[in-house]
């Protein structure tokens, strides 16, 4: 039990030390957030992505759409975070992305009903939009000490530490958002 709170911890000390990349992901998140928002019109291509995954998620129900959830979220979590170590440049991309897509559904939701549902929307992130900042600024640490000198000496125990976070802190926030996520869209 004590090697398992020992795990634990240092999981927690190794994203502590990297929350400057995690702010990093959560702004550029945020700012293409504002993009996809502003430019709405532009991006309309972005409902043929989205029709593609209501196609894909028609006529689940709720335990299969939390599993459908969890996995999607798994993948870009778990991608995101160690395909970093080219140099940081996945997890930029995957921040961009997906901010860049819920501000257009956010500008979307905003034209139907204004700002007033909004609120449907945010209980959808509580613990999915945590777990991926993490694992993007988890992604990038390890993507910008491939690049250091000092980096590549500890890269294997940078990686090792990355995936006990992951298993240990992202993973349960990944596995309570699809609950959430799919009980909130499976009895809506």
């Amino acid at each position: 039990m004590k090697k398992e709170i020992n795990l634990f911890k240092s999981s927690l000390d190794f994203i502590y030390e990297s929350r400057k990349y995690i702010y990093v992901s959560v702004c550029l998140f945020l700012v293409s957030g504002v993009f996809g928002f502003i430019f709405a019109d532009s991006l309309s291509f972005i409902n043929e992505i989205l029709k593609n995954l209501v196609d894909k998620t028609e006529g689940l129900g709720t335990v299969e759409l939390m599993v459908f959830i969890f996995l999607n979220n798994l993948q870009s979590a778990f991608f995101g975070m160690m395909l970093g170590i080219l140099f940081g440049i996945v997890p930029v991309i995957n921040a961009i992305t997906n901010g860049v897509v819920l501000g257009f559904v956010f500008e979307k939701v905003y034209n139907v009903s204004g700002f007033s549902d909004f609120w449907r929307i945010l209980p959808h992130g509580i613990f999915e939009l945590p777990a991926i900042f993490i694992a993007l600024g988890i992604g990038m640490n390890l993507g910008f000490n491939v690049l250091s000198k000092k980096g590549k000496r500890g890269l294997f125990e940078q990686v090792k530490k990355a995936f006990y976070a992951f298993l240990l802190v992202i993973l349960p926030l990944l596995i309570i958002a699809a609950i959430i996520e799919g009980l909130l869209i499976g009895f809506a």
